[in-house]
């Protein structure tokens, strides 16, 4: 005779990564595939879509604050590329901890180096800017694998005054943060909010400061229109609530903090001067990363070591190093990234496993 067992679900911890679609996003991306005809026909099928897609484009600078223009993109990688390659201005720079697909956009770029606390350097910025008729500086609102906070106000207040222009990466925080965005463009990704995987957007106050390079968006981008993509974009930002997490999940990591500082592990968001409340970086005692997140994967929790884009290679964190982590503790730094659907019992189950691996 048989018995049967339950079976627990997996606890997703990669939301950083990406985030599961939200219902209200794919009911409208099931609208957006029966109106298949192209946004940029002149038919009538196609002026519908069209309308809808402009729809979609205010619904989304509405939700963000934004009272400038929207280039729909194929997500932030993209966004990014637009941006650098064409923002009219002279040297690019960006900062050291930048994600991956921003820096490759710049190849050439001057770095701006990181203090232990994650931000840029105040003196070090205005030194760079020194000379620059057009400076271009590429910062993020919130770091991909640490939850660091950069401080976008100052960094746009520093830069602005010089004549410059800054790209602010918000892929971490736009849906999640309602702080308004006040670089001269801004970098989104649906997926990282709850909308689908492969449409984003590129926010940029005045057409005039960017290269155009022909076919849609305004001349800015070429490819046909996604229109599902682009409505379940608009739907899942209007979904997010505020606050982002739902009530306790904060309490939950609060607690484990000082479990895993009492542990003899690393609790990253100690060094920073603005730490946020989605992202982790923690390192366990003992244990290197990459044992930790295939130890994790068999207790069905996923986490990861790094940015997704990186953690692939499992090579040691560029953005820990950037921070000045000793190496011994970055080889032990896994990020646990939170999402709209992570629940307390989530958090609570992983808090334990993690407790078990340190205290075998």
């Amino acid at each position: 005779m048989f018995r049967a067992f339950a079976i627990s679900p997996r606890i997703y911890l990669d939301h950083a990564a990406t985030t599961p679609l939200r219902p209200e996003a794919r009911a409208a991306m099931e609208e957006g595939f029966r109106l298949w005809a192209n946004p940029s026909s002149p038919h009538a099928e196609g002026r519908k879509a069209r309308a809808l897609l402009e729809d979609a484009r205010e619904r989304i600078k509405r939700a963000l604050g934004w009272e400038g223009e929207l280039i729909f993109t194929s997500g932030a990688s993209e966004a990014a590329a637009l941006a650098l390659g064409g923002a009219r201005g002279g040297k690019r720079m960006v900062s050291a901890v930048e994600h991956d697909a921003v820096i490759k956009s710049a190849p050439g770029a001057l770095a701006l180096p990181v203090g232990g606390s994650g931000l840029v350097d105040p003196d070090t910025l205005k030194q760079a800017l020194t000379g620059e008729t057009i400076p271009v500086v590429a910062v993020q609102t919130i770091n991909s694998e640490t939850g660091a906070a950069q401080d976008i106000a100052a960094v746009c207040e520093t830069v602005h005054a010089a004549g410059g222009i800054t790209i602010g990466d918000a892929s971490q925080s736009a849906g999640k943060c309602g702080s308004p965005l006040p670089s001269t463009m801004a970098i989104v990704s649906a997926h990282k909010f709850g909308g689908p995987i492969g449409i984003g957007a590129l926010l940029v106050r005045d057409f005039a400061l960017l290269e155009p390079s022909g076919g849609h968006e305004r001349g800015y981008r070429r490819g046909t229109e996604n229109l599902p993509g682009a409505l379940g974009m608009a739907a899942a930002l209007e979904a997010c609530g505020k606050p982002y997490l739902a009530d306790g999940v904060g309490a939950a990591m609060d607690r484990f903090a000082a479990d895993v500082r009492a542990a003899g592990g690393t609790w990253h968001a100690d060094r920073f001067a603005h730490p946020t409340g989605q992202i982790f970086a923690i390192a366990m005692p003992g244990l290197s990363a990459t044992a930790q997140v295939l130890r994790f994967d068999m207790a069905g929790i996923s986490v990861s070591q790094g940015s997704a884009c990186a953690s692939g290679t499992m090579k040691r964190s560029r953005v820990l190093d950037a921070l000045g982590v000793e190496p011994e503790v970055a080889d032990r730094t896994i990020r646990v990234s939170l999402g709209w659907n992570t629940t307390r019992a989530e958090l609570d189950r992983f808090c334990e496993v993690w407790l078990g691996m340190a205290r075998p």
